[in-house]
């Protein structure tokens, strides 16, 4: 008997069931939902909308393509080596992208936001700065060059705008805001490179070379670098200042190459200034015919009883200076024929010199 109301509430339980997840009758009435009306957009999306709409012409899709040899059969084929991004610079076909974008190419590729492919060529790089200019034969129809901005004038929490080719997806919009002013990121070369700007917009491998936009869609800065343990965004993305750009982009287009301020100068390297127990940067020799040696400075000298010290530059405008890089650093703060003024110590006494700046290769 038991085992009879085991099975009829077993029954029971299983009916309820069935019909609690049957699914329910059709309904041959049912009709899509109205939509209802959304209204204007918001005043910063059209804005932003049109940021894009203005910029995104100006972008460009970059592809680096590297050649291999088979060991077997001995053939070269190409295969590609990495993507990036970039922008029109003038309408003569001139890309600006980053130098570690293209560094390793052995041909390159550039993709128009019209989805054109065009062979570029290396116009020049400043390996020091991440930045190169390459250049396509596509008709002026065809390209948008981008508008500049001001960088020197920008504020912590400002809206900005990013475009380029994150993951070989291209054209993509990502936003954000200034986020930190005045970093310090390192160059392929090991250099450091001042004054970048920090942002939280989301940049991704790809987005390399891009552009960074201000409220106006103006480049503020070309996006170089995340911080990121994964690889992927992480809010932290850095961008070359527009007005650094500005700045070598055109003596890259001149000469191929950025074109180093300096004072026509040898100089002692840190081990021997630091078993000299001296602070600042020694001059060891002086350059014939040189600014340096026009405006007097004093190089190193051997005598009989041993080494006459040569001037030590111990600032650069009243900013200080220890070693060859931060000097060098100091000196690319300015253009060719600027004067700067030296801080020195000669004999044990402290002078300044003003030098004119010369072009160095």
């Amino acid at each position: 008997m038991k085992a009879l109301y085991v099975v009829l509430i077993a029954g029971a339980i299983g009916w309820l069931l069935l019909q609690t997840f049957q699914p329910s009758p059709r309904d041959p009435r049912a009709v899509s939902r109205p939509i209802e009306a959304r209204g204007d957009l918001a005043a910063d999306e059209k804005n932003t909308i049109e940021i894009f709409r203005s910029a995104a012409p100006s972008v460009v899709y970059i592809t680096s393509i590297a050649v291999r040899r088979n060991l077997f059969s001995l053939n070269v084929y190409e295969i590609p080596q990495g993507t990036g991004s970039g922008f029109i610079w003038d309408q003569q076909g001139r890309i600006v992208t980053n130098y570690h974008v293209i560094s390793d190419a052995s041909r390159l590729e550039v993709t128009l936001a019209d989805h054109s492919t065009w062979k570029a060529v290396l116009v020049g790089t400043a390996p020091d700065r991440d930045l190169a200019v390459v250049q396509i034969n596509a008709p002026a129809d065809k390209l948008r060059p981008i508008a500049i901005g001001e960088s020197k004038n920008l504020l912590v929490g400002q809206k900005v705008f990013a475009i380029g080719n994150p993951f070989g997806l291209d054209q993509t919009l990502t936003t954000g805001i200034v986020s930190a002013l005045g970093r310090e990121i390192t160059a392929a070369t090991g250099r450091t490179i001042h004054d970048v700007i920090q942002t939280d917009a989301a940049i991704n491998p790809g987005n390399s070379g891009g552009p960074l936009l201000d409220s106006a869609g103006r480049l503020i800065g070309v996006n170089t670098a995340i911080y990121s343990p994964s690889g992927g965004s992480s809010g932290i993305g850095f961008a070359v200042p527009s007005s650094e750009v500005n700045r070598v982009v055109p003596q890259i287009i001149a000469k191929g190459k950025l074109i180093r301020p300096g004072l026509g100068i040898a100089l002692a390297n840190r081990r021997l200034t630091e078993e000299l127990g001296l602070d600042g940067v020694m001059i060891l020799k002086v350059l014939p015919g040189s600014t340096a040696e026009k405006a007097g400075l004093r190089g190193a000298s051997q005598v009989r009883d041993g080494l006459v010290l040569g001037d030590i530059i111990l600032a650069v405008n009243g900013k200080p200076v220890k070693d060859y890089d931060t000097l060098r650093d100091e000196l690319e703060r300015y253009e060719v024929g600027q004067n700067v003024t030296l801080t020195l110590m000669r004999d044990s006494t402290a002078v300044e010199v003003k030098v004119p700046l010369e072009a160095m290769n």
